[in-house]
């Protein structure tokens, strides 16, 4: 069944990231610039009739360029578009039609007030790069309001070639004295041809409107209001869900659904076939995955649920997104396919691929006979390949990270250990490749971002990274991680710091007591509220670590709070903190003096995610409480640090960093 051919664009994309790749033989391998490079692949698709394939790819800084190549051999690969990453950057892309793509590109931008914006546009263009069109309407003089929001895909028109329904965020127009003014206001829906750029509104903008779901078929079926509080006009956190019958216009109630304490229905997909909403709602504290009846009878199906963990993830199929199972996360992902026929395909494939564990169908022709399979593991970033169903014909494409093809990684392992008061703490542990039963290491402990997040199994560049260089690296899923029901979330890490810390504390402890960790050599890095977690780890026990590395960290909960206020969710973020001296005692830039060890912060000045100010409050603290530190800024970069020279730099600074401070006498923290 599987075939290696010709079918692939290695070359291509191996020029395209020359300077991440791997070196040749005279040169030593740069692990940091190696596992610091942003995915080769950051986007795939197939065109309809399956013949053809559309993939973004990654250049220089932020900047991605879109390729078109039609399958087959000998064909070559085509640049469509391509955009700087300065401040424009390339997201997803998919086919509108055989010959027509559709992508969506965005950035962050500061506006009159210095605000911090993200903004987004729609473009259309043929597979070869000719008649690009920005499909996102264009503001002009007359118009009130930032034009930030350029639209989302909400369905393909059906028999209309190159036409979609996509959201428009209308803004009020006064040009007074003519017939071009407007006064509509809020998030309606168009269909627009993306050759000619003629539109119409399908839906009328309403003001609270926040999202349209449709059925595949061309048609809304689903409406999503905001609700805010008072006159403040704040964001309550709550979204109203209406939807129409079949040949209806009238909106009618569906269900409502609250997005911080996830109660209440919340749809996901329309199933015209069989006439429901596929969604999620809590049963035994835990998401499940249901089907919502849309005939006006309120039917409600169980389809999936697990004791133990949430079922968090629709599995879809093609273009017209037809939902053929959910997955959930125990120590491993777990996909449960509903379609007999996928789960006979599924299982050809992992016959055809034994040595991947995860498999997942990306894209799909109109008909589903051509796929396009994405194979991965924890060893493994993955690979993408063409399967062709009818000619029996499994295909490679291309790697997701060229730079690491031929080097050996690291296993991922499933562990677990007990927190202070008895809890088992789930938790990934990953060593050195070729040290499965390795003792006395230098060790990191990692705790994830969100907190609303959780850690799982699979490839992840950062652990391997230091597993690469000869680190230990524990990843705890600490009281507060989503993923694991109600209980296990709690009142979230922020409020209930102290359980949280003390997991990741305990983690560390765990290393140390099973001789896997040098306790001389032993630290902490982490991202976002990972970062704010490792300073806080120092705070609370400032012997454990002998040093910090924090990414885009939280600094002063407060600070957090006070940022939030001019932003329609400020009332959200100051009940996930809360009050009361936990909010003190719970920031690392006002406890600075408690910090005995030295410290590494990088953050970028466009993140929107955690100001950068965060880092430059806990710069000063430190340096006022004589705390050896260093705060790296990267300019124009927001959250995740999509730059493979900056990423570069970061695992290069941070290993240096850490082999230094290990070196340092013990009485003293070192710089």
């Amino acid at each position: 069944m599987r075939k290696l051919s010709g079918c692939t664009v290695a070359a291509v994309l191996l020029t395209l990231v020359a300077s991440a790749a791997l070196a040749d033989g005279a040169k030593p391998f740069d692990a940091a610039a190696a596992f610091g490079a942003r995915p080769t692949i950051s986007d795939i698709s197939m065109s309809p009739d399956g013949q053809s394939i559309a993939y973004v790819v990654s250049t220089q800084g932020q900047g991605s360029t879109l390729y078109t190549r039609r399958l087959g051999e000998g064909a070559k690969s085509v640049p469509a578009l391509g955009v700087s990453g300065n401040p424009d950057r390339l997201a997803g892309c998919a086919w509108v039609s055989n010959d027509r793509v559709i992508c969506q590109t965005y950035g962050v931008v500061r506006d009159f007030s210095a605000f911090l914006l993200g903004y987004s546009r729609q473009w259309a263009v043929n597979a070869d790069g000719s008649k690009p069109q920005q499909l996102t309407s264009r503001r002009n003089s007359y118009t009130r309001g930032l034009q930030t929001d350029g639209g989302q895909l909400v369905d393909w028109v059906p028999g209309q070639d190159g036409a979609v329904l996509m959201t428009h965020n209308y803004l009020p127009d006064d040009h007074l004295g003519s017939k071009m003014g407007s006064t509509l206001i809020g998030l309606g829906v168009d269909q627009l041809d993306t050759r000619t750029l003629e539109s119409r509104t399908v839906e009328r903008p309403i003001f609270e409107a926040r999202e349209y779901i449709g059925d595949g078929r061309g048609t809304v079926r689903i409406m999503g209001l905001h609700t805010v509080k008072g006159a403040t006009r704040y964001d309550a956190g709550v979204i109203s869900y209406h939807y129409r019958k079949q040949g209806s216009r009238d909106w009618q109630e569906l269900c409502s659904y609250n997005y911080v304490t996830r109660e209440g229905f919340n749809p996901y997909a329309v199933d015209s076939t069989h006439n429901v909403a596929y969604g999620f709602r809590k049963t035994g504290g835990r998401q499940a995955l249901y089907s919502l009846a849309l005939d006006g009878s309120m039917h409600e199906e169980l389809l999936l649920a697990r004791p133990d963990v949430d079922v968090d993830e629709l599995i879809t199929i093609g273009r017209n997104q037809r939902v053929i199972g959910a997955s959930y996360a125990t120590e491993y992902r777990h996909a449960a396919y509903f379609d007999a026929d996928i789960n006979k395909v599924i299982a050809s494939l992992q016959r055809a691929l034994p040595q991947y564990q995860n498999l997942q169908i990306v894209d799909a022709s109109l008909d589903e006979t051509r796929l396009i399979v994405l194979a991965s593991g924890d060893k493994d970033p993955g690979t993408y390949y063409v399967f062709d169903r009818q000619a029996h014909r499994l295909e490679p494409f291309a790697s997701v990270r060229a730079p690491l093809d031929g080097v050996v990684l690291a296993s991922k392992s499933p562990v677990s250990y007990k927190a202070a008061d008895g809890t088992e703490v789930p938790a990934y542990l990953t060593l050195p490749p070729g040290n499965s039963d390795a003792k006395g290491l230098p060790a990191i402990v990692m705790p994830h971002g969100g907190p609303g997040a959780r850690d799982e199994w699979g490839f992840d560049w950062l652990a391997q990274f230091y597993a690469a260089r000869g680190f230990a690296v524990l990843q705890p899923n600490y009281r507060g991680s989503l993923g694991y029901g109600d209980d296990w979330y709690g009142n979230n890490a922020f409020r209930s710091w102290p359980t949280a810390i003390s997991d990741v504390l305990d983690g560390g402890r765990w290393l140390v007591s099973q001789g896997i960790a040098d306790p001389a050599k032993l630290a902490i890095v982490g991202w976002s509220y990972g970062g704010y977690a490792a300073l806080q780890s120092a705070v609370t026990d400032p012997g454990l670590f002998k040093a910090v590395v924090a990414v885009a960290p939280l600094t002063d909960l407060q600070q957090l709070k006070n940022e939030r206020r001019d932003w329609s969710d400020f009332l959200l973020t100051d009940e996930m903190i809360g009050d009361g001296p936990q909010v003190r005692e719970g920031s690392p830039a006002r406890n600075a003096d408690k910090i005995k060890v030295p410290v590494l912060l990088f953050h970028g000045t466009a993140d929107r995610n955690v100001f950068v100010e965060q880092s430059r409050t806990m710069d000063k603290s430190l340096e006022t409480a004589h705390v050896p530190h260093q705060l790296v800024i990267f300019e124009g970069l927001d959250h995740a640090l999509e730059d493979s020279s900056a990423r570069t730099q970061m695992l290069h600074d941070s290993e240096e960093f850490l082999r230094h401070a290990f070196a340092a006498p013990a009485n003293t923290p070192g710089k």
